[in-house]
């Protein structure tokens, strides 16, 4: 089987002339049968003009207008001269490429040339052949209004073609510019979520540590080794990203985390001075909770897994960051239609962001929300504290 059809495949410019090279010497073959018993001609113009209407085609490419303009003078002496009517196909061919050229097209009015040829064209289909006593002017007639719509047609079809490529050069443009905003979103959101997490959980222990280090030396020591592991933790992962990156392989087929890596994220909350009452649980369709949730989640799409994730961490490092010491709670719960994760704490419930900078963490969650038309909600409750929810619908993957 052909793994390269021939009208499939991007011919180049050289093989483009030399098709047009093949079409030009058909065409002067054509009008050489036609004009060899022309008596109204001299002897050597019945060679001379099939060869002048047919050997330019070849060169429409290079020079298309010059081309059209010898092919138009020589078609027009064919016709007056009542040889052939059917000459004006060769400008009209080379009038073709003139009109994908951006420099003429547009200063053209294309819809009144295509409405003039489409009615030219059914003037002379509906009219048929004028009648022996018809005038002789009329019976001529037919000539040129066959040159006017062959002419229009090849005009009106070249800026059509022009029209679709600029389209499609253009969709494509808006559609890799679209990927690469959003691919661009992606890893700024993955970014986030490592970095904001691992260093918001230093930032907290690094200043634990230095208001005790001359009184409690024994705490100020935990929250060094606190720091040690975060930092190691957010060093594999930024290089595991950075790999991506830049490699031009496909990367390694690694579990991305999802659910079943969610307590590492409450552990190091813990270890931040939050007390958190982290559940975990996948509910049947009649209320009832599975026996084996492993694969219960298992069966949870890798994408959504993965936001379950993220949305966690960054909830919990927003509470490590703007309500540390506080009491959390983390709920994570699925049904096998829908994940609905629940974190709330009684920390400050007003949550200012940094003069210095802007806070990416609820608009990263909601980006992540959107993606799969969930639904989100982040705000204080009365009195004291904060809540997010999170409700992203889903197909189990089987």
């Amino acid at each position: 089987m052909d793994t390269h059809p021939f009208f499939v495949r991007r011919m180049s410019r050289q093989q483009l002339v030399v098709l047009d090279l093949v079409a030009g010497l058909c065409f002067a073959f054509l009008m050489f049968t036609m004009t060899v018993h022309a008596t109204v001609l001299p002897p050597s113009m019945r060679i001379v003009l099939p060869l002048g209407l047919g050997l330019p085609l070849a060169l429409r490419r290079v020079w298309p207008l010059p081309v059209f303009c010898l092919t138009l003078a020589l078609a027009v002496y064919a016709v007056l001269g009542g040889v052939v009517g059917l000459a004006y196909l060769a400008p009209a061919y080379a009038l073709y490429i003139v009109a994908l050229s951006d420099r003429r097209g547009a200063a053209i009015p294309t819809s009144a040339i295509a409405v003039v040829s489409l009615i030219t064209f059914l003037a002379l289909t509906m009219a048929g052949t004028p009648r022996g006593d018809a005038p002789d002017w009329l019976v001529h007639l037919d000539q040129p209004l066959l040159g006017i719509a062959a002419l229009g047609g090849a005009w009106t079809i070249g800026r059509a073609v022009h029209e679709r490529r600029s389209y499609a050069a253009r969709d494509a443009e808006r559609l890799a510019a679209q990927a690469v905003t959003e691919e661009r979103l992606r890893l700024a959101r993955e970014l986030h979520d490592v970095v904001t997490h691992s260093v918001g959980l230093i930032a907290v222990k690094a200043g634990v540590a230095n208001h005790v280090m001359s009184t409690k030396p024994e705490e100020a020591h935990d929250a060094l080794r606190v720091i040690e592991t975060a930092s190691r933790s957010a060093l594999v992962e930024m290089r595991h990203l950075l790999g991506v990156l830049r490699s031009t392989e496909m990367p390694d087929r690694v579990p991305a985390p999802g659910p079943a890596g969610m307590q590492a994220l409450v552990d190091q909350a813990r270890l931040a001075g939050i007390e958190v009452e982290f559940e975990l649980r996948f509910e049947e369709g009649d209320g009832g909770v599975r026996e084996r949730e492993t694969d219960a989640w298992g069966r949870l799409p890798e994408g959504v897994a993965l936001s379950v994730y993220r949305i966690v961490q960054e909830a919990l490092t927003n509470v490590v960051k703007h309500a540390a010491p506080t009491t959390c709670r983390v709920s994570v719960v699925a049904d096998g239609k829908a994940v609905r994760i629940e974190v709330t704490d009684d920390g400050p419930g007003r949550r200012t962001l940094p003069s210095d900078g802007a806070g990416h963490g609820l608009i990263g969650m909601r980006e992540r929300v959107m993606m799969y038309g969930g639904v989100y909600e982040a705000g204080s409750l009365p009195g004291r504290g904060f809540r997010v929810f999170v409700k992203l619908p889903y197909e189990e993957v089987s």
